[in-house]
């Protein structure tokens, strides 16, 4: 088996089931930067490997399930907490794979696909990947737009221009290292969780209604709009460009490139992993517990709409501070999602086509994608385009949800590409589970999403 020298750490494949035995690392300029302990202690080894699962954990809060989260909570109240509970089990077992994919096969999901398939199908399923990241930031922008109309009163089309100069911010950290980058995120998730704690205090949800909604009811999928509901929780959930993005960042640690080094990274990854994903699970189910505390069996039920939340919420909740610091969140929530997709992009374009640009433009390029169609639509259409937009994102993120999740299944299931970390087959048969649930769920949210288009 051939080996390599990246950065002075030794590199091999765990089997010979890829074509190629030697690649460049994903992201090589923060590729091992990280120390782990050899010897240190369990809280040491854990705070070492800390970060990469917040920065995925961004995805499963943006601004894209906002609108399905209100609009569930205001519509059927505390009966679709079960869908999000179940869409982060299901987030949970993808992101482990994807996790044991950068670290067992040292290789990212962009680069996995491009080893084990032909260049045409590369080519299209990076195109399919680049399609879905502007979907993606384009939620954040318009995310962060409203949210700054809502604090300061600026116009929706200049909060859209706004928006571009986050580039600067963003590399001007990303120079400065990886830990800044997760400082950054963790600060912003924590914001976003205090100012939600305050609205589930102020909410004063029915506890006995909002711990019955946890368990599945067979109504969800009897009604038909509940059931419509459901699917875009799930679809707004698990982001494809996370599975992207967790293979590579995981790498950023300079563990033991050994089998036991490779076997001690995946289970303090997957920790953190599943402890960031149970608290994106607190702030996505507090966004439905808030909405159906406050409009639920009112005259204000029909609500699905962020700016319309935000009005309502003071006066309904009586409390002065309920929608300010809903809007603070909502932006928290669109400069973080913001770092991710920036990373996301640089990921698949080196890992699908080998071509390295400088982050700068790679970032440039990525939001005039989102921002030229959001600008537009915002002058033509005003408030009610932007919320139409930002459910088109979201069905074209559940497009290409599908051709994420059925490669990583694929790759992590095969032993000459996994050797002894290949999926045992309960989890194996797990995740081909998920993935045929997310694509029958998936397929029906588009039918019904273009069948009213039409």
């Amino acid at each position: 088996m051939k080996k390599v020298l990246f950065k002075g750490v030794e590199q091999d494949s765990v089997s010979t089931g890829w074509k190629r035995a030697v690649l460049v690392p994903s992201l090589p300029e923060v590729f091992s930067t990280i120390k782990v302990p050899a010897n240190g202690s369990l809280w040491r080894k854990m705070l070492a490997f800390a970060g990469p699962g917040l920065m995925v954990s961004v995805g499963y809060m943006d601004p894209g399930n906002w609108a399905t989260d209100i609009a569930g909570g205001a519509k059927f109240g505390y009966t679709l907490l079960a869908i999000i509970f179940i869409s982060n089990i299901f987030a949970m077992i993808l992101q482990h794979l994807s996790l044991k994919l950068g670290i067992a096969a040292e290789r990212d999901l962009a680069q996995a696909c491009r080893d084990n398939y032909s260049k045409p199908v590369s080519i299209a399923l990076w195109v399919l990947c680049e399609i879905a990241i502007a979907a993606c930031d384009l939620a954040e922008v318009i995310g962060s737009a409203i949210a700054l109309n809502l604090l300061f009163g600026i116009p929706l089309a200049v909060g859209v221009v706004i928006t571009v100069l986050d580039v600067l911010v963003i590399l001007f950290f990303q120079y400065k290292g990886f830990r800044y980058i997760e400082s950054i995120v963790a600060g912003l998730i924590t914001i976003i969780f205090a100012c939600f704690a305050y609205e589930i205090i102020v909410s004063r949800p029915e506890v006995s209604a909002m711990l019955s909604g946890l368990i599945p009811s067979g109504q969800i999928v009897t009604d038909p709009t509940m059931l419509y509901i459901a699917i875009g929780i799930l679809g707004a959930t698990v982001m494809p460009h996370n599975l992207y993005l967790h293979s590579s960042i995981v790498q950023t640690r300079a563990y033991k490139r050994t089998e036991e080094g490779k076997k001690t990274a995946i289970k303090y990854a997957t920790f953190d992993s599943t402890a960031a994903l149970l608290l994106a699970f607190f702030i996505n189910a507090a966004i439905l517990i808030v909405a159906a505390a406050a409009f639920y069996n009112t005259a204000y039920s029909d609500v699905a709409d962020i700016t319309d939340a935000y009005r309502l919420l003071d006066p309904v909740l009586g409390a002065g501070a309920a929608g300010f610091l809903f809007a603070i969140a909502l932006l928290a929530s669109g400069q973080n999602s913001t770092i991710t997709g920036t990373l996301s992009g640089q990921i698949v374009m080196e890992g699908f086509l080998n071509i390295r640009l400088k982050p700068w433009l790679r970032r440039l390029i990525t939001r005039l994608i989102a921002v030229i169609p959001a600008l537009i639509v915002t002058i033509i259409y005003g408030e009610k385009g932007t919320t139409s937009l930002l459910i088109l994102s979201q069905v074209i993120l559940s497009i290409q949800l599908s051709f994420a999740v059925v490669p990583l299944v694929i790759f992590t299931s095969d032993k000459n590409k996994m050797g002894n970390f290949v999926n045992k087959p309960v989890l194996k048969y797990s995740a081909w589970a998920i993935s045929i649930v997310i694509i029958v769920f998936n397929v029906f949210l588009l039918y019904q999403t273009f069948g009213e288009w039409l």
